[in-house]
């Protein structure tokens, strides 16, 4: 089984406000449930919003307040949830994209490794260490939050690792949109796999958000885009179309890592 429906739920995030955000979100996640979604995505911390100045204060350990949300969410409307959200431990607060089942277990979690500096996650978060794949019930799909679409060498490893489906939550300001748009066809084109990314929309106290989030095919055409405004994005997703993609011509089968590195000695005739 590799085909099922998916939601991008886009909405604006009231600034360091959980209460407000976890009642916005519960009621776009019921509504795409509603309309036969099997998996919905959440941005990047849906729930704060960027208030790293207070993240000690509004982050919950995995499995507690955002996260256990998502999953109650998940198991009362039977349908796959996923976002980020401020990852509190014992070492300090990470941005945590976790992503969990229909039945409300957690299928994967994956800690944002690229913080971004001219938002100031450096000054209060601490970067991840590891690139992660989740086992779906469509296939294996990998994990990834905003400024990560920047560093192509993780969607390379998840693709080489059998990944089909990029999933990737986002808040991507206004004024670099036609960056997004760029790098999501990229990414979905160089890897041969679908990438769904969902952004914010809205503002808060410095930064204007873009929102238009999309879904790319394998082959990099673009198969739905929002705008702008709080709104959802359904399609039905067949990861075996990737394969098909892979099988008429594949870039990942001529990769040669072993001699990717620099000569040392350049002699010339």
């Amino acid at each position: 089984m590799s085909r099922f429906t998916l939601a991008l739920v886009q909405t604006d995030v009231v600034f360091g406000d959980p209460q407000a955000n976890l009642a916005e979100a519960e009621k776009w996640i019921a509504r795409v449930a509603a309309q036969g979604a099997e998996m919905a995505l959440l941005p990047e911390l849906w729930a704060t919003g960027y208030a790293l100045e207070r993240a000690e204060q509004l982050a919950d350990p995995l499995g507690e307040g955002g996260f256990a949300a998502m999953a109650r969410w998940a198991d009362k409307y039977g349908v796959a949830v996923g976002g980020s959200h401020l990852e509190k431990t014992p070492e300090g607060v990470y941005n945590t994209f976790a992503l969990y089942g229909s039945d409300g277990s957690l299928w994967g979690a994956y800690r944002k490794i690229h913080l971004f500096g001219p938002m100031s996650e450096r000054l209060f978060l601490l970067p991840g260490d590891y690139v992660e794949v989740v086992q779906s019930p469509w296939g294996a799909v990998g994990l990834a939050v905003c400024y990560d679409l920047r560093f192509p060498e993780i969607f390379r490893l998840q693709a080489v690792s059998g990944v089909r489906l990029f999933l990737l939550v986002a808040e991507w300001p206004r004024r670099r949109i036609d960056h997004w748009h760029m790098l999501l066809r990229a990414r979905a084109v160089e890897n041969q796999a679908f990438i769904a990314a969902v952004n914010r929309v809205g503002k808060d106290k410095r930064h204007l958000f873009g929102g238009e989030s999309s879904v790319v095919g394998p082959d990099g055409k673009l198969l739905g885009r929002l705008g702008n405004r709080p709104d959802t994005l359904l399609l039905d997703i067949n990861l075996s179309q990737a394969n098909a993609v892979r099988q008429r011509f594949s870039p990942l089968h001529d990769c040669r890592p072993e001699a990717y590195r620099l000569r040392r000695e350049r002699r010339y005739a």
